[in-house]
């Protein structure tokens, strides 16, 4: 394993389970001291500093932070990944379930970039990783909130990243496809016919599988490194080609 982040001082929200684990205990393997953000840290990996923290909460997110950056010395990489999901068309939730959700999936990452800034700033290798979603750029049935909340972390990256690319901060996203998670288990699990759906949601990637979240935390690896450091305003799919690619349909 390369020591790519030797050094680095690495903050991943929703780091205690899916991909926010697989994220956090990647950064620590090349190298990174990492602190954990959750709403439940007892799942954090070994070795990271895990402390609990609710991303809704603008008291909460700003004690956190200062507690991880005094554990690690400072602050070079903060990973937004703390998320929640929401399922049905734009007639199935009500007005309290799109400001949660809105509340959690974008106001989350801008109260943790808020509170990080000031540590950022002071980095020599600064790096922002926003997690998206292939719902910010492909239209996924029953996902009309969950897919306007990723947009909108879409469009919010493209803006911080122009904001603070003068500062040395680079932001950047990651968009996954359909993940192999806690979360897609359970929306598996309460489907009607779980094999089937879970065939359905593989089919629909190119590549015929669901993506791992050790897949997904490679990406944000290399976003996240200095040797990336002409990276910047990029969305990253890591979605088996759902975005970009129209394959033929296989013959039988």
């Amino acid at each position: 394993m390369t020591a790519s982040h030797a050094g680095l001082r690495a903050v991943v929200s929703g780091g205690a389970s899916g991909i926010g684990a697989a994220i956090a205990t990647t950064l620590l393997e090349r190298g990174a001291t990492v602190a954990v953000l959750d709403l439940r840290p007892e799942g954090a990996p070994a070795g990271v500093t895990a402390l609990p923290c609710d991303v809704a909460s603008d008291a909460s997110v700003r004690a956190a932070v200062e507690h991880a950056a005094a554990a690690l010395g400072g602050i070079d990489v903060l990973v937004n990944n703390a998320g929640i999901g929401a399922q049905g068309t734009v007639e199935d939730n009500d007005d309290t379930e799109w400001h949660r959700v809105l509340d959690v999936n974008v106001l989350g990452a801008v109260r943790l970039t808020r509170a990080a800034l000031p540590h950022l700033r002071r980095s020599a290798h600064a790096a922002v990783i926003n997690t998206c979603s292939i719902a910010a750029t492909a239209g996924l049935p029953q996902r009309a909130l969950y897919s306007a909340s990723k947009g909108a972390v879409a469009a919010l990256t493209r803006a911080m990243a122009a904001d603070h690319l003068r500062e040395g901060i680079r932001v950047n996203a990651v968009n996954p496809g359909t993940a192999d998670t806690p979360w897609v288990g359970r929306l598996l699990a309460s489907a009607a016919d779980p094999e089937a759906e879970r065939a359905a949601l593989e089919a629909r990637q190119p590549h015929g599988r669901l993506v791992s979240a050790d897949e997904v935390a490679e990406a944000v690896a290399y976003l996240s490194s200095p040797a990336a450091g002409s990276t910047t305003g990029v969305d990253l799919a890591v979605d088996g080609g759902m975005q970009a690619l129209r394959l033929r349909p296989t013959e039988n």
